[in-house]
């Protein structure tokens, strides 16, 4: 309980100024708005955590010092009557000398890097004050002054008290305190006075500093708010499925278990520990707790990010869990460019990890993997398409439906395992959906010769194959391009008997689309490719591959796709049909203008496909006549 004496401010006695840079912090941090006071909070009971880990440590070689028997501990009380906040610690306590130097001074490096990242704004300062080590000075934001009374863990040592009220000065001066440890007493501001309520007190402490190894009692009755241990810091042999699945329900408040997790403790190239869930659906819930992408970040299990979006690839921003390294530049010594090395290592380390997790179930849990392919398919192809480094590591999470494999997913290693003798690439096709596109005109020469052939009917589609070109030496191939060659056939399939338009009336017939169809098509030519199909569409020569021409469309809205060559197939009914049939006649026009639109339809290319429904009806009346 605070003092009356503590709870007004005490007389200022042989007042020592901080210096320049130290001044210059404090004003920042009194006189900037921040979006989240509360971290004074967590960077005290930081401090105090670490003051209880130097007396732990201290005591494994030297039991001569103040109360030995002492629990370590933190206890936290508030006077809603006085507006003050007291947070005590049994650690290890200072000297007059010491508060003069911890709290009295900055090292330069970490004042100066602060002010530097505070006068630029660019990012908010709440997130990045333990990075400079001016955490304990955080607290002037909610503070009228602070009181600071310590007592060494020296025996001999004498308890001290340093006061400041945020100005140019401080003071030190003798005090009355018989136990060992620090006792920071904090006069709120009027505009600060939640911070007294010990129900907000709760929410902070559980919110960022949970998991502090040391017990957090909270008010006259000392109830204990934090759980201490952290499940990602326990060796994996201790932590079984139900543990994981429970965390990742208090982590997420989502009741669905995970489809798969991963436990990391990295010793090299940088400390880290952590705990990595892949969701089962990839739509947030209604009542989580994970509002937004990204890890929650800690520093030897005290919260410093909420959600911290740079320890993932873009494209694993669905990923949910914690990361803990003790390598974060937070004390003093640090300089910014550290702390972006650090990071990128991190961001690295996890990045392997996830993708390692996902491999893995893969091979072992196909059919989970499958539930995952269906929800975050989308998310590798992203990273295929966008990823600068390491995007091949990728490649093996792939999933496709094929021609001859429609309702499984197939991997690019099952394609090449069943790939036939002769061939050497792996043929695809684009389009916007899978059940129309299996009625492609591109896939009767396909059928034919019996290769199989990938569906790719996402938009991310385009993008990824930009990137995507070879997979262990076979190459991608649209089976939709115009010069598309395959293996040269030892046993060609026999074509059916059936009748042909004579090699001798092609032109005609051609004549008759072009003259008809006029600058819709760049070319019409009779072509062998097709079999089931009385014509396609491809590409004319020196025109924008496919699947470039899907990345513009979806980029660019005004963009025009060049105009195609209209090919035909001389052994199809319709056009033997419509070879006979005289040029006047009304019915020659609009077949001509239905096989040329059935064609863009297919193509993913009509502008307005219900204009087609006069003409079709026209068809049908005719036929039914």
């Amino acid at each position: 309980m605070v003092t009356d004496e503590q709870a007004s401010t005490p007389e200022a006695l042989n007042p020592i100024p901080f210096k320049a840079e130290t001044r210059q912090l404090l004003d920042i941090l009194i006189h900037s708005l921040y979006t989240e006071r509360e971290i004074f909070l967590r960077e005290l009971i930081s401090n105090a955590s670490d003051a209880l880990t130097r007396i732990d440590f201290e005591m494994l070689t030297n039991r001569s010092v103040l109360d030995p028997d002492a629990e370590l501990a933190i206890t936290i009380t508030a006077d809603p009557e006085q507006n003050t906040l007291t947070i005590t610690d049994t650690g290890i306590g200072m000297t007059a000398e010491e508060m003069a130097e911890n709290l009295g001074t900055i090292a330069h490096s970490g004042a100066k890097a602060f002010v530097a990242a505070a006068q630029k704004g660019t990012k908010n300062l709440a997130d990045v004050i333990g990075q400079f080590g001016v955490g304990f000075y955080s607290a002037f934001m909610v503070a009228e002054w602070i009181r600071v009374i310590s007592h060494s863990h020296q025996p001999e040592a004498q308890a001290a008290a340093w006061f400041c009220t945020g100005t140019d000065t401080f003071t030190i001066e003798p005090a009355e305190m018989t136990a060992r440890g620090t006792q920071v007493v904090i006069k709120l501001k009027e505009d600060a006075k939640e911070f007294a309520q010990e129900y907000r007190l709760r929410d902070i402490i559980r919110k960022h500093s949970d998991f502090i190894a040391f017990p957090i009692y909270l008010g006259e009755k000392r109830e204990q708010i934090n759980r201490q241990t952290a499940i990602w810091r326990q060796p994996l042999r201790k932590v079984e499925k139900k543990d994981y699945e429970e965390f990742y329900r208090q982590l997420t408040l989502d009741f669905s278990p995970p489809l798969t997790y991963a436990h990391m403790a990295v010793d090299a190239p940088v400390q880290m520990y952590a705990i990595l869930y892949i969701p089962a659906k990839a739509e947030r819930g209604m009542f989580t707790l994970r509002k937004e992408d990204g890890l929650k970040l800690y520093s030897r299990k005290i919260l410093i990010q909420e959600y911290c979006k740079d320890l993932l690839p873009e494209n694993f921003r669905f990923v949910q869990g914690v990361v803990d390294s003790e390598d974060l530049p937070l004390n003093v010594s640090r300089e910014t460019i550290q702390a972006s090395r650090v990071m990128a290592q991190l961001k690295k380390l996890v990045a392997s990890k996830i993708i390692e997790t996902l491999k893995k179930m893969a091979n072992d849990e196909p059919e989970n993997y499958g539930k995952f392919w269906h929800e975050f398919g989308r998310y590798i192809k992203e990273g295929i398409a966008t990823e600068q480094t390491e995007s091949q590591e990728l490649y093996p999470l792939l999933r496709f439906h094929t021609i001859t494999h429609l309702s499984t997913w197939s991997s690019l290693d099952d394609y090449i395992r069943r790939m036939k003798p002769d061939q050497k690439e792996i043929y695809y096709i684009l389009g916007d959906d899978a059940r129309s596109l299996v009625q492609s005109p591109h896939l009767d020469m396909m059928r034919q010769h019996d290769y199989e052939v990938l569906l790719l009917t996402e938009p991310i589609d385009s993008f990824m194959l930009v990137r995507l070109a070879n997979y262990k030496d076979h190459p991608l191939t649209n089976v939709a391009a115009a010069d598309l060659k395959l293996p040269p056939q030892e046993n060609e399939p026999a074509r059916e008997e059936t009748p042909t338009i004579p090699t001798e009336q092609w032109a005609v017939l051609i004549d008759r689309f072009k003259n008809h169809l006029g600058d819709k098509v760049t070319d019409v030519r009779m072509t062998d490719r097709l079999s089931g199909s009385p014509a396609r569409l491809v590409d004319p020569e020196g025109a924008p591959n496919q699947e470039l021409q899907r990345v513009y469309r979806m980029l660019k809205e005004d963009f025009d796709p060049p105009k195609k060559v209209l090919e035909l197939n001389p052994r199809h009914p319709i056009l033997v049909q419509l070879n006979s049939l005289a040029s006047e006649n009304e019915l020659s026009g609009i077949a001509i203008d239905q096989l040329y639109e059935n064609a863009l339809l297919i193509e993913g290319l009509h502008p307005d496909p219900a204009s087609m429904i006069a003409r079709i009806q026209k068809l049908l009346e005719s036929a039914l006549h």
